[in-house]
């Protein structure tokens, strides 16, 4: 009966939920039919579907010969982070590979057989996601063999170096993320269905990376503690207890939640940006597929504001909110509303005792500006009295139903959360 209550109120969710389940999906991410494909593609879509079903439908709704080479893209990059992740590989065998991982896509028979890692097969089959690598473009194997190359570098010099400044955590976000919203935008770009200009400015580019690696890495906290992995600047949280480990103990939560937020108002910064390349976006799958994680990642971060279950469990956003926000997010106007909406939300929830209240006030007026351009806000969603009644009526009698949507859907609408 909670989950009942949930959806009672928030009517909306309830009624995209079913229209999401009943095919709604389709209209961001329409499926590709494998059997138009050969027989390497098929394998890696396999493989993409098998790595991340979220990623995999967002990839697959891309337009013409941009959704392959994004495919190949990601299964290149899963293969580099498989190593970086493998803690059985010795760092005096990891970091050359890291170093010249990029190089192994050109040659056919090169592959990996002993990581003990979940995705390994991408490295087992590497020959396979290689020559599919080698059959894209040239201008297409260019930006992804040199993304490859920077990021290879970059994780190797973070592998026994911890994150100490707000620089050196852009520096590592930048590796691990901004590179691949530079290497997107290029591969947007070499396609015709985006301007020069998409790909050409990395800095815009790199912030849509950064936005999203700052806002998975503030709500993992306590993951990545227990499993021993530290992302949080040390300059920020010095300030606020000895140890990172410390902001999860009781006595400290008051200290801890104002280190969340200082961090919430560093990721904050990145949306002007993240608005700024969206409105340059003119094709509608690729606006679909840069939009969704955006507006995943600001309403995440407004869950997680001023919140201490980030120190004790896990904050998600609800199935239902995810669903609305893929549904929604499908025009440049309609994101400027959801930032707004969201930032509006962290506002109201800043404490005035909060030591980074001044700096969260003043990057949410600069969002503000450019959420309003041209007078007051519409609001996303228009239900007249008589549709929520319905709706109600409909979260009543379905409730039961919905609760049993399958994992598949479920992976989804989790495109923003991994």
């Amino acid at each position: 009966m909670e989950l009942l209550k949930k959806w009672l109120g928030h009517p909306e969710d309830i009624y995209n939920l079913l229209r999401f389940k009943m095919g709604g999906y389709r209209a961001v991410m329409p499926r590709i039919d494998p059997d138009s494909l050969g027989g390497g593609l098929r394998t890696c879509y396999r493989y993409l579907n098998q790595t991340s079903r979220s990623f995999a439908a967002v990839i697959q709704a891309l337009d013409g010969e941009l959704r392959h080479a994004v495919c190949i893209f990601y299964l290149v990059l899963r293969a580099l982070d498989t190593i970086e992740d493998d803690m059985t590989i010795s760092l005096d065998v990891k970091v050359p590979m890291l170093h010249e991982f990029h190089s192994y896509l050109y040659q056919p028979e090169w592959k990996y057989m002993e990581s003990k890692e979940k995705d390994r097969q991408v490295l087992e089959d590497f020959p396979t996601i290689s020559m599919e690598f080698r059959n894209l473009s040239k201008v297409y194997q260019d930006v992804i063999s040199d993304i490859c190359h920077k990021m290879g570098i970059g994780m190797a010099e973070f592998l026994e170096k911890k994150v100490d400044s707000q620089h050196e955590w852009d520096k590592y976000c930048h590796y691990v993320a901004g590179l691949v919203g530079i290497g997107l935008s290029r591969l947007f770009s070499a396609s015709e269905l985006e301007d020069p200009i998409v790909g050409q400015d990395t800095e815009l580019a790199n912030s849509m990376g950064l936005f999203l690696q700052k806002t998975n890495i503030i709500r993992d906290y306590l993951e990545d503690q227990l499993e021993g992995r530290e992302f949080w600047p040390r300059e920020v949280w010095s300030r606020y207890a000895k140890k990172l480990s410390d902001l999860a103990k009781p006595e400290n939560i008051d200290m801890a939640v104002q280190c969340l937020n200082e961090l919430i108002t560093n990721a904050l910064h990145h949306v002007p940006d993240v608005l700024t390349y969206l409105s340059r976006l003119k094709n509608q799958s690729v606006f679909n597929f840069c939009a969704i994680p955006q507006v995943m990642a600001i309403a995440t971060l407004s869950a997680c504001y001023n919140n201490k279950q980030v120190f004790r469990g896990v904050v998600k956003i609800r199935k239902g909110q995810a669903v609305t926000l893929m549904m929604d997010a499908t025009n440049i106007q309609a994101v400027k509303a959801i930032m707004y909406q969201y930032v509006e939300e962290i506002y109201q929830k800043i404490p005035s005792t909060d030591p980074s209240s001044n700096k969260t006030q003043q990057v949410i007026a600069s969002i503000r500006a450019m959420s309003l351009p041209g007078g007051p806000m519409v609001s996303r969603h228009h239900y007249s009295p008589i549709y929520l009644s319905c709706a109600m009526l409909l979260a009543a009698l379905s409730w039961q139903y919905l609760s049993t949507i399958s994992k598949a859907t479920e992976e989804y609408v989790q495109a923003g959360e991994n």
